[in-house]
């Protein structure tokens, strides 16, 4: 995930919050989206994008 994470970075000038945020519009958007027998896909997939919002908000004061 980290690599969507980047090029959200570089492609479309987002900071890391910006990016990881888009991100977790994508997942919600998904699961709105497809038959919820595949839900569970599109959360492991996007599984890395919450840990990673996880972390970010450890280090925000």
């Amino acid at each position: 995930m980290q690599e969507l994470v980047q090029l959200l970075k570089t492609e479309a000038g987002l900071t890391d919050e910006q990016a990881i945020k888009s991100i977790q519009a994508m997942k919600k958007f998904l699961n709105g989206k497809v038959p919820p027998m595949f839900s569970g896909v599109v959360n492991k997939f996007f599984a890395d994008a919450d840990n990673a919002a996880k972390d970010a908000d450890d280090f925000m004061p």
